[in-house]
C-alpha cells in the first residue's frame, strides 16, 4: 500500500539551541482517506480527526509559509531519511515543488557516528542514553519532534550540515 504523510511536527530551533514555535497539523491523505487499524493503533490518531484534517498541499504550503518565515536560512532535521523521503513522495504525488526539502540533516545517522555505535539507534533510545525521559506520545509528529529537539540541543555543535 502506498503511505502518505499524515502529521506532520516540528520545532523552531536557533543557532543558539533556542526553542521558538511549533509547527503542528493532521493530513488528511487522498488515496486511502480510512486509516488502518495498525495506524490508529500505532499513532493514537482518530479518523474524525484526519476527516477533518487538510489535504497536503495546504498543510505543506502552510508548513513552508512557516519554515521561511524567518529572513535566516533554515536546515531541517529529522531523525532519520524516512520523513525527507515520505515528504518527496508526497510531493511527487500532488504535483508539488520538493526543493524546499534540503538542505536536510540525517541525525539518526550522525548520531551513530558522533557516539562510535555499531549500529544506528532509535529516537526513543537515544533520548533514553542521553538522560532524557520520553514526553508524549511516541509516533505523534509533534511529540517526536520535541524530543528530537532534547537530544539536538544536547549535540548542538556537533551536527554537521
Amino acid at each position: 500500500m502506498v503511505q502518505e504523510t499524515i502529521e506532520i511536527g516540528a520545532y523552531e530551533v536557533n543557532a543558539f539551541g533556542e526553542v521558538g514555535s511549533a509547527f503542528s497539523r493532521l493530513i488528511k491523505p487522498i488515496l486511502h482517506p480510512q486509516l488502518s487499524y495498525f495506524c490508529r493503533r500505532l499513532t493514537q490518531i482518530e479518523q474524525s480527526d484526519i476527516d477533518r484534517a487538510r489535504d497536503f498541499s495546504r498543510v505543506i504550503g502552510a508548513f513552508r509559509d512557516w519554515v521561511t518565515a524567518e529572513p535566516d536560512p533554515y536546515v531541517l532535521a529529522a531523525w532519520g531519511d524516512f520523513d525527507q523521503r515520505q515528504l518527496r513522495r508526497d510531493c511527487e504525488l500532488h504535483d508539488l515543488d520538493d526543493g524546499w526539502l534540503e538542505p536536510h540533516i540525517n541525525l539518526k545517522a550522525q548520531y551513530r557516528d558522533l557516539r562510535g555505535l555499531p549500529k544506528k539507534r532509535g529516537l526513543a533510545s537515544a533520548v533514553r542514553h542521553e538522560g532524557f525521559e520520553w514526553t508524549g506520545e511516541q509516533h505523534r509528529a509533534l511529540d517526536d519532534a520535541e524530543n528530537t529537539v532534547k537530544v539536538f540541543r544536547k549535540l548542538l555543535d556537533m551536527w554537521r550540515y
